[in-house]
């Protein structure tokens, strides 16, 4: 390997010139971004909430929470959550009727996109 003088802006300094070094310079930059663009299943990661949406999802768990305590059917059992306007709902109830009531409660709330019930009936896990 050669080593030819360059001179910039009055210093000069030796910069190797091989076919071998410029190739290895050039596919550093290639490699290093190549695992950056590997996703796992080829999916892009979600932006993070901003602050206005996790307040908005808060107003959301409160409404649908304070709806289904005053429904005439109680759910103390069943608990809600919220992720950008989709909500669900988990626990237990008693029957298979007070599941989807609870569903339809919950979709009839303002700001809900969609509703995840994974309620499960206790009368369903007796044996």
């Amino acid at each position: 390997m050669t080593l030819k003088p360059y001179k910039v802006k009055g210093w000069r300094m030796k910069i190797p010139n091989s076919p071998r070094t410029l190739a290895l310079l050039l596919s550093v930059p290639v490699l290093l971004g190549i695992p950056a663009c590997e996703r796992p299943n080829g999916t892009v990661p979600e932006r993070e909430r901003t602050a206005g949406e996790v307040i908005d999802d808060k107003a959301l768990n409160a409404s649908v929470r304070s709806a289904l305590s005053e429904d005439s059917v109680k759910y103390p059992d069943v608990q809600v959550a919220s992720y950008r306007g989709v909500v669900q709902l988990s626990g237990f109830v008693d029957t298979r009727e007070h599941k989807s009531r609870a569903s339809d409660i919950a979709k009839n709330i303002a700001g809900v996109k969609k509703v995840e019930n994974s309620i499960t009936v206790k009368e369903d896990r007796k044996p």
